[in-house]
């Protein structure tokens, strides 16, 4: 078992093409002994957002705060607080922060599908240069 503050976790700036003011914490991860899903959690700033992008595998989406858009393609939905959003795989989406306040949510993704590493693409993410893991 892991047991720990998500505030004791790094911070991390999203650096792929077509974000802005989004940073990413993750929170648990293959490193920690999590064989099935890593969980992240991503701080979005008043105007800011993540790339528009897909890729084969899903999100499972819980909003911690604020208020923001996710897109399904071209179409905005609202969310806020208590909030759950499933991006399906290849659906393309983006998230945007469209209030005054810090936009934070929780992201889920698989470490693996039918027992085989999962190609996961590098959005919002940085390189833990400790690890080498993409986050």
């Amino acid at each position: 078992m892991k047991v720990q503050s998500s505030n004791s976790v790094e911070l991390q700036p999203v650096t792929m093409e077509g974000s802005s003011a989004c940073q990413v914490r993750w929170l648990l991860s293959r490193d920690d002994g999590a064989p099935s899903f890593a969980m992240r959690q991503f701080e979005v700033a008043p105007g800011g957002y993540t790339p528009r992008h897909h890729h084969p595998y899903e999100h499972e989406i819980y909003v911690i705060e604020g208020q923001g858009e996710v897109y399904e393609g071209d179409t905005p939905h609202p969310i806020s607080a208590g909030d759950v959003i499933l991006v399906k795989p290849d659906d393309v989406h983006q998230f945007k922060n469209v209030g005054d306040s810090t936009l934070k949510f929780l992201c889920l993704i698989p470490n693996s599908a039918d027992q085989r590493p999962a190609d996961q693409q590098p959005e919002c993410s940085a390189v833990d240069s400790g690890s080498g893991r993409t986050s």
